[in-house]
């Protein structure tokens, strides 16, 4: 099976210098329909999907190369071979900000810049480091949606969400939540929320862009800080949007940082 089928690959635009889309847990490329066109006059949108989640081929899964988010930063460059990507801008959401280290890391000439929306390399605190979540609180985490993953879901997303005065979007993310495969989702959120990927931060050389929201209750200012000083020359941008996903509740914001940092005008949406 072709890389572009497996990971539902979209590519609307012109042939530009690219600008690849990468979402969170739970969520599909659709999570970005607010910001993508923002840039289509500058940029040649690439939108896909995690397997496993939206409308990438599920039979494609495998356990053991998505045990670790280097298989899915491995997906990612698979994507930009077939595509002959180069000078990649990399736009990557919670856990997908550690896949485009990964990624950049691994095949550092391909990626012209990272823009990291509420990056997180460890979700566990460990001495002086806050990851804002103890042990017992990513397994307790895990039990609940090993137990009932709709459940978890439901009640999760909109924590996730937060911005309790849009409900709809707390709803739009338990939707897209329930629609990822229930086995996949419990799988990919133990790789995600037990990596710890610190020690990759320093070997990045792509200059990169942290967006840091308010109120975040997966990763909070404390991490956002320390990912921002611990990627070389990285930028920092503390947000006013609040919760986990900057790119739904509050696209405007999130288009104003990257267009200050890539140096372009985008065509702004309402946020």
């Amino acid at each position: 099976m072709g890389v572009l089928a497996r990971n539902n690959v979209k590519v609307p635009g012109k042939n530009a210098q690219p600008m690849l889309f990468s979402h969170g847990f739970g969520c599909d490329q659709n999570m970005w329909r607010f910001v993508a066109p923002a840039f289509a006059s500058d940029y040649r949108a690439v939108l896909f999907d995690h397997v496993g989640a939206g409308g990438s081929e599920l039979s494609a899964y495998d356990r053991t190369k998505y045990g670790t988010l280097q298989g899915y930063a491995d997906d990612v460059l698979e994507l930009c071979h077939e595509l002959h990507l180069e000078q990649v801008v990399f736009v990557g959401h919670s856990v997908s900000a550690m896949i485009g280290v990964l990624a950049a890391i691994k095949e550092p000439e391909r990626f012209a810049r990272l823009v990291l929306v509420g990056p997180s390399p460890c979700y566990l605190n460990d001495g002086e480091y806050p990851g804002g979540f103890s042990h017992l609180d990513i397994e307790q985490m895990l039990e609940s949606l090993d137990d009932n993953y709709l459940g978890w879901s439901s009640t999760m997303a909109p924590v996730l969400m937060g911005n309790p005065d849009q409900p709809e979007l707390g709803a739009e993310l338990t939707n897209s939540f329930c629609r990822t495969h229930p086995e996949i989702a419990k799988h990919f959120a133990r790789v995600t929320f037990l990596s710890d990927n610190r020690a990759d931060l320093p070997k990045v050389r792509t200059p990169s862009l942290v967006l840091q929201c308010s109120n975040d209750p997966i990763a909070p200012r404390a991490v956002g800080e320390y990912v921002h000083r611990h990627l070389a020359g990285s930028e920092l941008v503390l947000m006013k949007a609040t919760g986990h996903c900057p790119n739904l509740s509050a696209p405007a914001e999130t288009i104003a940082a990257m267009e200050t940092f890539l140096g372009v005008r985008a065509n702004r949406v309402a946020s």
